[in-house]
């Protein structure tokens, strides 16, 4: 049986990763918050990840709140990089198969077409330069790894997304302003979670970078009308075109599958 470690198992991917292992009986997971493991912290890290005791570490903790990252990147960097970095090294000491969920962030957003796992990445924020770092770590520590790169993460059940956050605001009645100068590809934390385990941990496919999203390109108006429609809520939705932010984000967030 293959033992998996998952770390921020608190956060909307943890979660839907909890709910969905009892589908798995024939893996054996330890899912850990990331007040109960703090990847920051290394000798907590060796203490949890013993020889032998995990085949794979799905690494789920991230500093992910990008208005805050752009105000203190140091903070990201700590989570998002030096905490990879220590993970990485407990893994390798153990020879424990990394995990490691990325972002389409590590991109500008500059590109015409679909962004694939070989392309150069540009991040244009704190945030994705901090997963950015993250991803280097991992891929000059250790040989056996897989990065997986998504966008537009969200759940219906769990934390703070666009789906949830539209979702409150409609109940609220408030008329929503949405930009539809970025595009990208939703992805729901099912999806994710079914390609985590049937695809990766299942099928062991060669060690790399993967792209995973849900597929479908749109931008976050289009994605706002469609919640909207889904939940049959009928608050205005407004066309914003581009809307001042404190952070700069990639126009184009579509990644295309491996």
């Amino acid at each position: 049986m293959k033992r998996i470690l998952v770390t921020g198992a608190g956060g909307q991917l943890g979660l839907t990763l909890q709910e969905l292992a009892p589908n798995y009986p024939e893996l054996s997971f330890d899912f850990k918050t990331s007040e109960e493991l703090d990847i920051t912290k290394k000798a907590m890290l060796g203490k949890t990840i013993s020889d032998d005791q995990y085949h794979y570490c799905i690494n789920c903790a991230a500093f992910t709140n990008v208005e805050d990252a752009e105000k203190n990147p140091p903070q990201a960097f700590e989570v998002n990089a030096e905490g990879v970095k220590n993970l990485a090294e407990t893994c390798k000491k153990n020879k424990v198969v990394l995990i490691h969920i990325s972002t389409d962030y590590v991109f500008d957003g500059e590109k015409d077409s679909p962004y694939l796992p070989g392309d150069k990445p540009n991040p244009i924020n704190e945030y994705g330069r901090s997963k950015l770092q993250g991803e280097r770590y991992v891929q000059k520590i250790l040989d056996h790894f897989y990065i997986v790169r998504t966008s537009w993460l969200y759940s219906k059940k769990h934390g703070k997304n666009f789906y949830r956050t539209i979702l409150e605001k409609a109940k609220k009645g408030e008329t929503l302003k949405v930009t539809d100068t970025q595009i990208g590809c939703p992805t729901n934390t099912i999806s994710l979670t079914k390609f985590l385990f049937e695809e990766l941990i299942k099928k062991e496919p060669p060690f790399g970078i993967y792209h995973f999203t849900d597929g479908e390109a749109i931008s976050w108006y289009e994605f706002a009308k469609r919640i909207l429609k889904e939940q049959r809520l009928v608050n205005s939705c407004i066309k914003a075109g581009r809307i001042r932010a404190n952070v700069l984000r990639p126009k184009n967030s579509i990644l295309g599958q491996r």
